[in-house]
This record gives C-alpha cells, sequence and structure tokens, in this order.
C-alpha cells in the first residue's frame, strides 16, 4: 500500500467509513447466518463429533461464534446507519471506532470458534483468549460512538 493510500484512509470521510461498514457489516451476516445454518444442520443430521455429549464444549464455542459475528454484523450496519445520521463525528472518534469495531469483529467470533476446535478436558482451546480482547475493543468502539452521540467527543 502506497504512502498515499495510506494517507487518504487515515483521513477517510464519513460517507467512506459508512459505506465501507456496510460491506462489512452484511458480509459479517452472510458468513455468520451461513455458519448457523450449517451448524444446525450439524444437529438436524445428528453429526456425532458435534452433537455427541463429549463435545457440549464445541456446541457452545460455535454457537457463541455464530451469535456474536452476526451481532456484530448488525453493530457494523448500525454504525454506517450513526456516521450518515452524524457525519459530523469527529475524525479521531470515528477512526477509532472503526478501527476497534473491525477487530473485534475478527476476534470475538475466531476466539469463540478457535476455542471450539481443540478442547482440553471439558474447556475450550486456546483460541479462547481472543475473546476478552475482541470484547474490550468492541466496548471501546461502543464507548466512543456513545459518547459523541451524546455531544461528549
Amino acid at each position: 500500500m502506497s504512502k498515499v493510500e495510506i494517507a487518504r484512509r487515515a483521513s477517510e470521510d464519513p460517507a467512506s467509513c459508512a459505506r465501507r461498514h456496510l460491506r462489512i457489516g452484511w458480509s459479517l451476516l452472510l458468513i455468520f447466518l451461513t455458519l448457523g445454518i450449517v451448524l444446525e444442520s450439524l444437529h438436524g443430521f445428528k453429526v456425532g463429533w458435534y452433537v455427541n455429549a463429549s463435545n457440549e464444549v464445541r456446541q457452545v464455542m460455535w454457537r457463541l461464534a455464530h451469535a456474536h459475528g452476526t451481532l456484530l454484523g448488525l453493530v457494523h450496519i448500525a454504525f454506517a446507519a450513526t456516521l450518515t445520521i452524524m457525519p459530523s463525528m469527529a475524525e479521531p472518534s470515528r477512526r477509532l471506532a472503526s478501527r476497534c469495531l473491525v477487530a473485534a469483529s475478527i476476534l470475538l467470533p475466531a476466539g469463540f470458534f478457535f476455542g471450539g476446535i481443540a478442547i482440553y478436558g471439558g474447556d475450550p482451546g486456546l483460541g479462547i483468549l481472543l475473546v476478552p480482547v475482541g470484547a474490550l475493543l468492541l466496548l471501546s468502539a461502543v464507548l466512543v460512538v456513545a459518547r459523541a452521540v451524546h455531544g461528549k467527543e
């Protein structure tokens, strides 16, 4: 990526940022609703490595990945709508919220999903360590946007 491209992205206008978050949001919805259908199919067809009692942690982790990914898709769409309604949001706040939201959308569902791949004695795998980081990033994004909406940025 060239220096010009980096500078352009750093000072992205609210409309471009909103369009990017709309693309991300609808893409996340497509991905994680599809994951939900796959999980329901595994359950419906009683696929052993998914529905056996010994794999209950996997079921919970993957359902949490599906639920959080879907919810985060909706949060991206809500953020895009907020930027459309409030194009005057300060650029540093907009940029911070955007970056935190994108990172959270990767870390939260990935942490749950990878935590369900390898299970150790009834505990999720090491991927679960991504979840608290993603949760803090999501909380940060929501805090920044809430402050901006209340005029306290």
